[in-house]
């Protein structure tokens, strides 16, 4: 995939993976354009990379991610890249006693929100120039970290809906790639809960490396085991990773 001359929207950009594939694009020559619900984390990435283009919206809400649809193709209708990667990932447990209202932004958030904006923009993405969609997933997707479920569970199934979607274009110029991060040095899910995890930096220069060599599903350390194991090692692996 070429890096330059790009008009590439990523959801969830302000910070973490999302931050750090807006920061390759725009170093590499394409037009960024972000979003996320955070409007101070959105200044701070327009401080660091004025060039970049912020929205704030809140995916979970089906009329802002209509919204958003509609301002990016008002203002870049010659969108041609689309970066799925918009998550939360909270610690639900059912045997305490679950909030629906919290389970359901998740499940909003992190699956229902990429299929839709998947569906929205897909007719503009047809008819444009090497256009492609990026849906970030994750190793949990196919061994799952008992005390995140519901991430988890949506995890899994966006990846199983990259898997259908990719069959689905396949006779069309969109390439569909799947980006399967293991556990990264992020905030997501709270501060300091993923500080043993691969650097930021050194997943996102992974992503792009995995871009320019063509590849359609971008894995690293643990999501390249366990993306391809078979279900006995993914067996075992759930047990070792839950067995406390």
């Amino acid at each position: 995939m070429k890096l330059s001359s790009n008009n590439v929207l990523i959801t969830g950009g302000s910070s973490g993976i999302g931050f750090a594939l807006a920061e390759r694009f725009t170093k590499s020559g394409s037009e960024v354009i972000i979003c996320g619900r955070d409007n101070s984390r959105l200044q701070d990435v327009k401080k660091k990379f004025p060039k970049i283009v912020t929205f704030q919206s809140d995916l979970s809400v089906e009329a802002e991610r209509i919204s958003l649809y509609k301002n990016v193709m008002k203002d870049f209708p010659g969108l041609n890249v689309l970066v799925n990667n918009a998550g939360i990932q909270q610690r639900v447990n059912f045997d305490k006693g679950a909030e629906w209202s919290y389970i359901k932004q998740e499940i909003d958030i992190n699956l229902i929100a990429q299929v839709h904006l998947t569906a929205l923009f897909i007719p503009v993405l047809k008819k444009a120039k090497e256009p492609a969609i990026l849906n970030v997933t994750s190793g949990l997707a196919f061994a799952p970290l008992a005390n995140v479920p519901v991430y988890c569970a949506t995890k899994a199934a966006f990846h199983s809906f990259t898997l259908s979607l990719r069959h689905q274009l396949k006779q069309t110029p969109v390439k569909v790639i799947e980006v399967i991060p293991p556990a990264v040095q992020t905030d997501l899910g709270g501060k300091g809960l993923h500080d043993f995890g691969t650097p930021l930096n050194e997943f996102g220069d992974a992503v792009i490396n995995g871009l320019e060599e063509g590849k359609e599903e971008i894995t690293y350390g643990f999501s390249s085991n366990s993306s391809r194991a078979s279900r006995d090692e993914l067996d075992e692996l759930f047990k070792q990773m839950n067995s406390r």
